[in-house]
This record gives C-alpha cells, sequence and structure tokens, in this order.
C-alpha cells in the first residue's frame, strides 16, 4: 500500500494531442469520471505492463544464462565430485 503523503495529488501540466484530448473528453462523459482518473488509470497500467515486461526480459536473460552454465559445465564426475564442489562453493 502507498503512505498517505504518496497518495496526495500534485498537479503537473501535460500536453497532449487534440485527439486524444477529445476521446478522453468523450470518455468521461459517457462513463461519468474525471479525465485525472483515467490518466492516473492509463499510467498506472502503462507503469504495470512496463514492470512486468521488465521482469520477464531479466528472467529470460537470467535462465538463458543458467543454461549456459549448465550446458558448459558437462563434465563427468562422481556424486562426491558433485557434493565436494557444492561444499567448497558454500564455504567460499
Amino acid at each position: 500500500m502507498h503512505s498517505l503523503s504518496q497518495l496526495q495529488k500534485q498537479q503537473i501540466g501535460l500536453r497532449l494531442p487534440q485527439y486524444l484530448i477529445e476521446e478522453i473528453d468523450s470518455f468521461t462523459k459517457e462513463f461519468s469520471v474525471n479525465r485525472t482518473d483515467i490518466v492516473t488509470e492509463a499510467l498506472r497500467a502503462y507503469l504495470a505492463e512496463q514492470k512486468s515486461k521488465l521482469f520477464y526480459e531479466r528472467f529470460d536473460h537470467a535462465a538463458k544464462e543458467a543454461k549456459q552454465m549448465i550446458d558448459a559445465d558437462t563434465h563427468e564426475g562422481t556424486l562426491e565430485d558433485l557434493i565436494d564442489e557444492l561444499e567448497a562453493d558454500t564455504h567460499a
């Protein structure tokens, strides 16, 4: 959740194309909402989408790195060798 100070509103100025303002105004009349609510929700949705996209891009990158590491480390060894290697990594 957001703190009370984060929920306080601050006025900003936006310059939008006229056609977009007309669409917003049409929407405000049809659904009885105001411009602020529309712009706020649009920004919230946009930011959530971008965060999600970034998360999945980073996840994909990490998965590819992990696969490369696994593929590069395909030496044959015993289970005892693997245990020794893992223990050495945890003590490093």
